[in-house]
C-alpha cells in the first residue's frame, strides 16, 4: 500500500494562539528584566526603574505592556502603585510552549 504523501495536516494556528505575542512582549530585555524582578516579589515603579537603569517614564511604558497582555497586576497602596507578576497568566503561556516542543 502506498502512502499519500501530501495527507491533511492540522494548521497550528489554534494551537499558537497568543504564544507569538507572548514570546514578542517577553523578547524586548526591559520587560524580561521586569518579570525577572517581579519574580522575587512585589516592587512599585521606582524600584523598578532603578534597578533596570532606565527612565521612569520608559519603565511605565513597558509596566503597561506587561499588564495589557495579563502577565502583571497592580495594586494602589497610598500614592504608591505595586506590581507583581501573575503567576497563573505567566504559567499558561509556559505550558503552552512546552506542548508545542
Amino acid at each position: 500500500m502506498i502512502k499519500n504523501c501530501c495527507s491533511v495536516v492540522k494548521s497550528p494556528k489554534k494551537n499558537l494562539t497568543g504564544v507569538e505575542k507572548f514570546l514578542k512582549i517577553i523578547s524586548e530585555e526591559n520587560r524580561l528584566q521586569i518579570l525577572y524582578l517581579l519574580r522575587e516579589g512585589e516592587k512599585c515603579v521606582c524600584e523598578i526603574y532603578e534597578a533596570l537603569g532606565i527612565a521612569q517614564n520608559l519603565a511605565s511604558h513597558h509596566l503597561k505592556v506587561l499588564k495589557d497582555f495579563g502577565l502583571i497586576k497592580s495594586r494602589k497602596e497610598g500614592r504608591k502603585i505595586i506590581y507583581f507578576a501573575d503567576r497563573k497568566v505567566i504559567n499558561k503561556y509556559i505550558n503552552l510552549i512546552n506542548k508545542l516542543f
